[in-house]
């Protein structure tokens, strides 16, 4: 299982009421499949609002998804939280909505130690036979998953990715050089893209692909082509973007800047709000709006 170079980490679309917007949601998932060239969409990760989102939704939402994509693009289920027990349970159904792979975010809150958190993900991997990526966040989990502890992870059979939301390159090295073939590293991070593929990640989670998926395509494959040059130019042009996008709690900025693309997602859940005036005009001048 390839889940491709390039994977958007999808933003939930809610109407006026703040309910899911079925509607927009289908057209979010076009957008992101035809314009914005993605390889495989995140459902309900923390893009997604995730916390905020009941297990009924969230299922809703992966055979939504599945049914939409319709084989364009791989659709992979955010089914993690602290609670081992109940991953496990959200897994096998959203298994069988017909989910291409899972996200597994490390237990938050909780910071286990390092063997609990592997036998957190060996727990979930045993239930599935679906492909696995892992994702380690440590600003918002209280925790880092060590490369010993990926390493160990890998593997097992279905574990066969990282999104690693973190700047340590020492770390990322060490995954890379350590995994077998068939472990894949992706930067949980739009502005290390670029540096991320230097050292051999295989690719990027991304929130900034929502509205500049096409042009992060364009430097991932030059930067393949040996073009890094043309690589770097575009990632100087796209780094106001990837900054920009998280100046305000994600994804508020990134939904502020679809509404007035005209991609229609709707507002925020709180505990997150919506920008205020002044961050609305650092978004504006981002895209020239």
């Amino acid at each position: 299982m390839d889940f491709g170079r390039l994977v958007t980490a999808a933003v939930t679309p809610f109407n006026d009421q703040l309910r899911i917007d079925w509607a927009r949601f289908d057209a979010l998932i076009d957008y992101l499949i035809e314009e914005q060239q993605s390889d495989s969409l995140v459902i309900c990760g923390t893009t997604g609002e995730s916390p905020t989102l009941s297990d009924e939704e969230k299922l809703q939402l992966f055979a939504a998804a599945v049914k939409q994509a319709a084989g364009r693009c791989k659709i992979i289920a955010g089914t993690g939280s602290f609670n081992t027990e109940h991953v496990v349970h959200l897994t096998k159904e959203a298994e069988a909505t017909g989910v291409d792979g899972i996200l597994l975010v490390s237990p938050y809150y909780s910071r286990p130690s390092q063997e609990g958190l592997y036998q957190h993900f060996r727990t979930v991997s045993e239930c599935t036979d679906l492909p696995i990526m892992l994702y380690n966040v440590p600003t918002r989990t209280g925790v880092n998953v060590s490369a010993e502890t990926t390493l160990r992870l890998a593997e097992l059979p279905n574990v066969i990715a990282s999104k690693e939301a973190i700047s340590d390159f020492s770390q990322l090295s060490r995954m890379i050089s350590g995994a077998s073939a068939k472990f894949k590293v992706y930067s949980g991070d739009d502005i290390l893209t670029l540096p991320a593929l230097s050292i051999g990640c295989y690719g990027i989670v991304s929130v900034a692909s929502h509205l500049v998926g096409a042009r992060m395509k364009r430097m991932i494959e030059a930067y393949l082509r040996g073009e890094v040059a043309e690589a770097a130019r575009i990632h100087g042009q796209l780094h106001p973007v990837f900054s920009g996008l998280f100046s305000a709690p994600s994804p508020a900025p990134t939904k502020y800047a679809l509404n007035r693309k005209g991609v229609q997602v709707g507002g925020v859940r709180l505990p997150l709000v919506e920008l205020d005036e002044s961050e609305q005009r650092y978004v504006d001048s981002l895209f020239g709006y």
